[in-house]
């Protein structure tokens, strides 16, 4: 199977990983509810911005290309509200709560617990297919997540930090799974529409619980923090989720503590702890043993009649439509009923059951 794929989610796990640093940075001078609101007002700022100038550029050159994504329904709501409040609000939150009672590379390396929550729920609550090589993956994962709570110094676990930050890797691992289901609609309105809804509560509640924020320069960094490493991240991730399904984009996701851990280290000149090591050698086991995967069988598609951006020559995208030339495009189209056999995860075409290995 191609590795290309893989690519968007390596980059949005870099992105966010970055994040943890910068944010544990930022916290000196503002309160943490109101920096999980102001992350994702720059999210929401600077995906606007990318989208409006998309918009114009594409009316400068491209004609009759159709709509590349189906339009939110309302039966998406409830996909797209769980995923606002659990991996929007609730998620940030206890995430920036964790940050202020733990080291800025821990934190970063516990982030691998996203992928972890996000397999156990695909796998348990939305049925995606799940061998022996991903589960081992997950378990040495957990293994590297537990050894980056051992403070060598007391000797023993640091508890209320990596906790808060356990809560907000499994806030996100149910976001990822809901907005799994919203995967194949235009990624950037979704991460809009997350961003300014989870921007505005969170912001809002600062405000309730007292919080003070001052104008500093460091509110402008922190949107700029958002429009990249939650905005951009978002966008990508939403991408893979569409390509590889949520397990195996939430297990992948785990490069984001290597950025993460590194850039902790070098941001916040933090002291390099000896469990750092090996839990950084388990994560990228764990990550080999993903992207390794191999996942093929007779398998059959049902008639399908849906809109998504794709490119031509792939098992499902062999239509005819003139006037269209410019690749990726997207418009209605209808997939037929096939069965066949080929390596494939499981995407937007792929999600089908699995009785066997």
């Amino acid at each position: 199977m191609s590795a290309r794929p893989f690519v968007p989610i390596v980059v949005s796990a870099v992105a966010f990983g970055l994040s943890i640093p910068l944010s544990k940075l930022l916290l000196k001078d503002i309160p943490p509810v109101s920096m999980a609101g102001l992350l994702y007002v720059g999210a929401f700022a600077g995906l606007t911005l990318y989208s409006g100038t998309q918009v114009i550029l594409a009316r400068r050159r491209r004609a009759g290309a159709g709509r590349r994504f189906d339009p939110l329904r309302s039966s998406d709501l409830p996909w797209l509200t769980g995923a606002v409040v659990s991996g929007g609000v609730i998620g940030p939150i206890c995430l920036m709560e964790g940050l202020r009672r733990t080291s800025g590379a821990s934190a970063s390396l516990l982030l691998n617990l996203e992928g972890l929550a996000t397999a156990l729920l695909a796998v348990l609550l939305f049925r995606e297919p799940a061998g022996r090589r991903t589960w081992t993956a997950l378990a040495v994962m957990t293994a590297a997540g537990v050894l980056t709570t051992w403070n060598s110094a007391g000797g023993g676990i640091e508890a209320l930090g990596p906790l808060l930050v356990l809560v907000a890797m499994t806030c996100w691992g149910l976001d990822n799974n809901l907005t799994r289901n919203i995967s194949d609609k235009d990624p950037i309105l979704v991460a809009r529409i997350k961003g300014i809804a989870a921007g505005a509560f969170s912001l809002g509640l600062s405000f309730a619980v007292g919080e003070r924020l001052r104008v500093v320069p460091g509110i402008a960094v922190t949107l700029c923090v958002g429009a990249v490493c939650y905005g951009f991240s978002l966008v990508l991730f939403i991408e893979s989720l569409k390509r590889l399904g949520a397990f195996r984009t939430g297990a992948f996701f785990s490069l984001a503590p290597f950025a993460g851990a590194a850039a902790s280290l070098l941001v916040l000149g933090e002291p390099l702890a000896w469990t750092l090591g090996p839990a950084a050698v388990l994560m990228a086991l764990g990550v080999f043993l993903i992207a390794g995967e191999k996942h093929a069988h007779v398998h059959t598609h049902r008639p399908l009649a849906h809109t998504h951006s794709h490119v031509h020559g792939d098992f499902h995208h062999d239509h005819p439509h003139p006037g269209i030339s410019e690749e990726p495009h997207g418009h209605a189209h209808v997939h037929p009923e096939r069965k066949h056999t080929h390596g494939h995860w499981p995407d937007v075409h792929h999600r089908h059951g699995h009785e066997g290995p």
